[in-house]
């Protein structure tokens, strides 16, 4: 008897219509029919043989091309027996070790960098997002990276409004100077200063459009992620604010700069006296498979999530939002995408979202 066994790192995700199979080692997803889901789940009780007297000709064929695809696309292989039976399934348990994993800042001096220095510090904080409203001059850039020069952060990524004096010369003193900085965005670029290059240390983007924070929340698929550890942390948490904590342009602390519910002000809260407020985690174990709409999806566990721009029309027992994020155009239900931002329903709640 031949068996056919589906590699551990291997996720089969259901969806409505279609199924994705995401392979965690190589970070790839690949869609494929829901027909093939049933044979995935055949085969984890039925030797190949045995899976075939269930089926005519005609439907053994086709059954035999699926199993030569999943053989190929090498989602797992065949034994003469089911002595692989024995071994223990990947473990899809989340463990984070850090009390806050992302800090964001809407930022209009650095001042508030020194402030919260010793909370990142304290929480074991792994990675500060930056978006200035101000242009960040150069002394600026290297402070904020020699703040955390020996942190426990492991980096920094900034996003600033483009300034005639961010140059060749500037970039290569960022090059020298710092450490902790991963990512720099440029955006109001009328035309990149220079090409950038693969050389430096961080990535370097120059994009002509003004970025507001309210852009965020998008759901598309250039943003997905086949990546196991967000993928973990999918399967058990919210993806999107599950141990992360923002702070506003007024110094509010919230889950998301973006969300209304306040925990405190900087000025005269420290981050961890904001998170051990009881609401404060009452989103991070919202998975996407208790949101309406996004359990029957396919991508659920490598899309994001939004909690501050939603449908807003489901909450559950808790009154948690339970709708689909607003900015998502996705139908699982026929497998098609459509341009959220045309939706005349979707345009009137994002625009009272962002006035109110």
């Amino acid at each position: 008897m031949k068996h056919f066994n589906l590699f551990s790192n291997i996720l089969v995700t259901k969806g409505a219509t279609r199924i994705l199979i995401s392979d965690l080692q190589r970070n790839i997803s690949e869609l494929y029919p829901l027909e093939l889901y049933e044979i995935i789940e055949e085969l984890k009780n039925k030797s190949v043989e045995d899976l075939m007297k269930d089926y005519d000709q005609e439907s053994k064929i086709i059954i035999q091309e699926y199993i030569n695809l999943l053989l190929e696309k090498e989602y797992g292989f065949i034994t003469k027996s089911d002595w692989d039976r024995n071994f223990p399934p990947l473990s899809f348990e989340h463990h984070e070790p850090s009390a806050i994993t992302n800090v964001f800042i809407e930022m209009e001096d650095i001042v508030i960098i020194k402030k919260i220095f010793p909370s990142i510090e304290n929480l074991g904080i792994k990675h500060l997002v930056i978006y200035s409203l101000k242009p960040l001059p150069l002394k600026d850039c290297i402070e904020i990276d020699e703040i955390f020069k020996t942190s426990v952060l492991s980096g920094i990524e900034i996003f600033s409004p483009f300034h005639q004096k961010v140059n060749l010369s500037f970039i290569q003193a960022l090059q020298k100077n710092t450490v902790r900085i991963y990512s720099l965005i440029f955006y109001n670029c009328p035309e990149p200063p220079f090409k950038a290059k693969d050389e430096y240390r961080f990535s370097l983007n120059f994009l002509k459009d003004d970025l507001k924070i309210s852009t965020c929340g998008k759901v598309e698929l250039k943003y997905f992620n086949t990546n196991i550890t967000k993928v973990i942390e999918a399967v058990n948490h919210n993806s999107c604010l599950h141990k992360k904590i923002g702070i506003d342009r007024k110094g509010n602390i919230k889950n998301c700069p973006l969300m209304n519910e306040s925990f405190g002000n900087i000025q005269k809260q420290s981050l961890e006296e904001a998170i051990n407020q009881p609401d404060f985690r009452k989103y991070w174990d919202l998975t996407k498979d208790q949101i309406e709409t996004c359990k029957d999806c396919e991508f659920r566990y490598v899309c994001t999530d939004c909690r501050a721009y939603t449908e807003n029309t489901l909450k559950n027992k808790e009154g948690l939002s339970i709708s689909k994020p607003l900015k998502c155009g996705y139908n699982p239900y026929t497998g098609v995408w459509d341009d959220w931002s045309k939706n005349p329903l979707k345009q009137e709640i994002f625009n009272s979202l962002v006035l109110r």
